[in-house]
């Protein structure tokens, strides 16, 4: 059903494709698409602006038109593209690790962020695992290994603000560091309740 109704406009001309707007969507309406902020659904957006603040280019505006209605239910398809995802199980020579932008996450966040298929997993081959609780120098082989050989594009890690998840960005850093690579490196915190509190590059 179509109603008059706030909703987010993207002036592509001016999106940069940095994909800011898309983390700070919570409902996922917002995807990078060939390097565009697209809106992917109008039934995902609820007009309440939470990514226009996140927008350096000015991209982003606010208006009010027919549109269908916001659906907080929508179904969303899952984004994963391999099998297995465990980190302890996946091998170093796996094909799907080739060339891959890697999503490396605390195995609590794709519960505590809702987001996480919508916003964090598309285009991405994810690696998950506990630090707390798995060979943590097992990881720091494996990710050296992977960093060392498969040509990977970037990598992102995402963990919560729990002392359990604070050992996984650093062991990704320190395989970095091993493997000699120079990967572009991003680390994005989940909260107890499952915001984003905070994204930044690694040098």
């Amino acid at each position: 059903m179509k109603i008059r109704r706030k909703i987010i406009e993207i002036d592509e001309g001016r999106c940069s494709g940095c994909g800011e707007c898309a983390t700070a969507c919570a409902e996922g309406a917002i995807r990078i698409i060939d390097g565009k902020a697209k809106l992917i659904a109008e039934t995902y957006c609820d007009g309440l602006g939470a990514c226009l603040g996140e927008c350096a280019e000015g991209a982003l505006t606010i208006t009010e038109r027919e549109s269908d209605e916001f659906d907080p239910a929508a179904d969303v398809p899952s984004a994963l593209t391999h099998w297995p995802v465990q980190i302890r199980l996946i091998p170093p020579s796996a094909p799907f690790l080739w060339n891959a932008d890697l999503l490396i996450a605390a195995d609590c966040t794709p519960l505590a962020y809702a987001g996480f298929h919508r916003n964090l997993l598309p285009g991405k081959v994810v690696m998950l695992g506990c630090p707390k609780f798995d060979d943590v120098e097992e990881y720091v082989e494996k990710f050296t290994e992977i960093f060392r050989t498969a040509g990977i594009k970037s990598i992102t890690v995402v963990d919560m603000e729990v002392p359990c998840c604070s050992k996984l960005p650093m062991l990704v850093r320190k395989a970095v560091s091993l493997s000699n690579k120079a990967i572009p490196l991003e680390e994005i915190l989940i909260s107890r309740r499952g915001a984003i509190l905070r994204k930044w590059a690694v040098a």
